[in-house]
């Protein structure tokens, strides 16, 4: 039976957090780390409104209404920043040696992310690791914490609790959901946050333990 190993991609293999206050602070010196906070709350909210927009136009817009909400004047062409810089944010450095690990143990990668099919394919050529599948959300019209990214992943993949370990940091567009549909889960917490951990089969600070937890959640 083929076992699956499916990620989410920004935030747990690619530094979002990073690129995004990068972006600000090209547009707004001194105020990354600030308006990064305000971004984090926005974001999500324009995903919901308009499930269909594509990613490139969701970090435009969560941009916008940034810049309105933090009082600071945004050029209308500058809300592009983040879209024309996303396929160079950075790969956490635990990435691609615990991606290589998990291919080397039988497991097959895929990603399940909130961004658009373009985006993606930019972005796998940093992370280098071949990867078997990705279910993005322009393919399937919504964003996680849908169940829409899964349900395609289990159907077109014939992946069930039995063969399917999810990994990712963001507990509410992933280990919600996963928690949800049963399906076997990681919660990298790469920033020690304070949510649940009990809705999570296993926790880490990062991946460098990860062919050993995803072993034995899939056993588990």
């Amino acid at each position: 039976m083929t076992r699956w190993a499916t990620f989410d991609c920004f935030g747990t293999l690619v530094d979002w957090r990073h690129g995004i206050a990068t972006g600000i602070e090209l547009l707004f010196p001194g105020r990354g780390a600030e308006l990064l906070e305000v971004y984090n709350r926005i974001e999500p909210r324009v995903q919901a409104e308009q499930p269909v927009r594509r990613y490139r136009e969701v970090l435009a817009e969560s941009l916008r209404r940034t810049a309105a909400e933090a009082g600071v004047e945004l050029v209308p062409d500058d809300a592009s920043v983040l879209g024309t810089g996303l396929p160079y944010w950075p790969v956490f450095p635990d990435v691609r040696p615990a991606l290589t690990a998990l291919r080397e143990a039988g497991w097959r990668l895929a990603l399940l992310t909130n961004c658009d099919r373009d985006l993606i394919g930019e972005t796998q050529r940093r992370l280098v690791v071949p990867i078997d599948a990705v279910v993005t959300a322009e393919d399937v019209g919504s964003y996680k914490p849908g169940h829409a990214h899964f349900s395609r992943f289990a159907a077109s993949f014939e992946a069930t609790r039995e063969n399917w370990v999810h990994i990712a940091q963001s507990h509410f567009h992933d280990m919600v959901p996963a928690r949800e549909l049963d399906i076997r889960r990681v919660w990298v917490n790469r920033h020690a946050e304070a949510q649940d951990p009990s809705i999570a089969d296993a926790v880490l600070p990062g991946l460098d333990d990860l062919v050993a937890t995803v072993e034995r959640v899939h056993s588990s």
